[in-house]
């Protein structure tokens, strides 16, 4: 009968130590990424702007300083929007944008929905 008086079969593998300063540089080599409820919010948006005929076609782009989610109207075709996310401007300006297909941005800021809210169609007045 073998005493496991650490609780773990391995006795080293609770003992390993990683300096921060490595960590971090791990994690600064990585692109950039949307996360899983940024991802859903801009799919929610894309699949109503295809059920409208509008959109066509998507890419998505993991950079090292940025992430970018660009639709098409065809495939052969320059974006007609991309949806931008830049962790280095989050507390500038902010870390979303959306950017038309001249390089216009439409619209910037802290929160995706906000940004993504550019694309909502209001309702106006037209006076016969």
């Amino acid at each position: 009968m073998t005493d496991h008086g650490s609780g773990t079969e391995d006795g080293d593998a609770s003992a390993i130590l990683i300096p921060l300063h490595e960590a971090r540089r791990e994690r600064l080599d990585q692109p950039v990424r949307f996360d899983r409820r940024e991802l859903d919010q801009i799919l929610r948006l894309y699949g109503r702007m295809v059920a409208a005929n509008e959109w066509r076609d998507y890419a998505i782009d993991h950079l090292t300083d940025r992430a970018v989610f660009s639709v098409f109207r065809r495939t052969s075709e320059v974006p007609l929007f991309q949806i931008v996310k830049d962790p280095k401007l989050a507390r500038r300006q902010g870390a979303f944008a959306v950017i038309a297909a001249g390089g216009r941005i439409l619209k910037r800021g802290q929160e995706l929905g906000r940004v993504l809210g550019v694309f909502e169609r209001r309702l106006k007045l037209v006076e016969a």
